[in-house]
């Protein structure tokens, strides 16, 4: 330790190099994170933090929630299935809406269940929605458009008007923020005709399912015309979810592949400018453990201060990032990255340590050809 750390001073400027290199490889990596999470959060955070555990669609739909219809009356059977702790409708809608009496249009998506169903994000002001009624629940990000508690709002594409009751936090469907309201009210906007229900009774889009410890799957399967899936599977299979998160992953894979490179290379040049120096320590008895010891120590010190640095400027530049950019920071997968940071620039010592091992100590100081 003490020979590593009186190396890297006595050789700054090389170091910083290194460990500036390392810094910008981190700050990619963990930019590319928070764009990758952003994204996956703007597409689907309503169904990842909706407390279910399974969600049924029509056995057609391909379990798209924008092809499913199911009638209402399913949630009743399904409750009813054992194992099944608890069951509710949720109806989906893209829509346009504006305030009465102002042109400006935001695209949203409307999400509908029962008042009281576990489907209902907590509340963060305001109150919920109440059975058929026209009252509706945002989520914050329609406060960077002006829309306020007591707000007037108009479905562009119907002559509905709601009215903002309550807000609530990160909720986001197809990237766009979610609005929540009753099913009931959802269904007269989604159907307004009858011949537009598909001969479906009080059509929903899915239902979803918390179950209990006991919950057997293929049970609930044996309900005629429906798809059982995973909640995860539902979020996977909304549009453009898994295309963005691969597209984004296969980024962060390679760039891990070229730090491992450029990592490999710097250190195996700096071991081979140092070869006479080794060869010197070899001489005077160094063996070639205490030299690989030390090596190791160099790689440990200036990669975790570049990765720490990478962080710090991560978090800052997320602190003033424009909020209309998906960007999403997760403090697990940062640790995780830093530590695959740290074991890939230990890796990519083996060369190093192999070229130590060979190093001759006569060889190295020039004492024979």
């Amino acid at each position: 330790m003490f020979l590593a750390w009186r190396e890297i001073k006595h050789s700054k400027l090389r170091y910083l190099l290194i460990g500036l290199i390392i810094m910008l490889i981190a700050w990619l990596v963990f930019f590319l994170s928070g764009l990758a999470n952003g994204l996956s959060t703007a597409n689907g955070a309503s169904i990842q933090s909706m407390k279910a555990d399974y969600v049924v669609f029509d056995k057609n739909s391909s379990v798209s929630m924008l092809r499913s219809l199911l009638p209402d009356s399913m949630v009743d059977e399904i409750k009813k299935t054992p194992g099944v702790k608890d069951a509710a409708p949720l109806g989906q809608l893209t829509v346009s809406i504006a305030k009465v009496n102002d042109e400006e249009q935001v695209d949203a998506t409307i999400l509908a269940t029962e008042p009281n169903s576990f489907l209902v994000p907590k509340i963060n002001e305001g109150t919920s929605f109440h059975n058929d009624s026209n009252e509706i629940i945002l989520d914050d990000s329609f406060k960077s458009y002006g829309y306020a508690i007591g707000d007037q709002l108009k479905i562009i594409q119907s002559d509905k008007v709601l009215k903002v009751v309550g807000f609530v936090s990160n909720q986001a469907y197809n990237h766009m923020p979610v609005l929540f309201m009753d099913i009931q009210h959802w269904q007269t906007l989604k159907f307004p005709t009858e011949q537009s229900k598909s001969g479906i009774e009080n059509p929903v889009s899915v239902i979803a399912v918390q179950k209990d410890s006991d919950f057997n799957k293929d049970i609930l399967n044996q309900i005629s015309n429906i798809d059982v899936v995973t909640k995860n599977t539902a979020l996977q299979n909304l549009p453009g979810y898994s295309a963005e998160s691969l597209s984004v992953n296969m980024m962060l894979f390679f760039l891990f592949i070229i730090a491992a490179f450029v990592l490999a290379v710097f250190f195996y040049v700096i071991t081979l400018q140092k070869s006479n120096q080794f060869g010197v320590l070899k001489a005077i008895g160094a063996n070639t453990a205490f030299l690989s010891k030390n090596l190791i120590m160099q790689v440990l010190i200036v990669t975790a201060i570049g990765i720490l640095v990478g962080v710090v400027l991560t978090y800052g530049i997320a602190s003033v990032i424009p909020e209309k950019v998906p960007f999403a920071l997760d403090n697990l997968t940062v640790a995780i990255y830093s530590l695959l940071l740290l074991v890939i620039a230990l890796l990519g010592t083996i060369l190093s340590l192999g070229r130590i091992a060979k190093i001759d100590a006569l060889q190295a100081i020039g004492r024979v050809e």
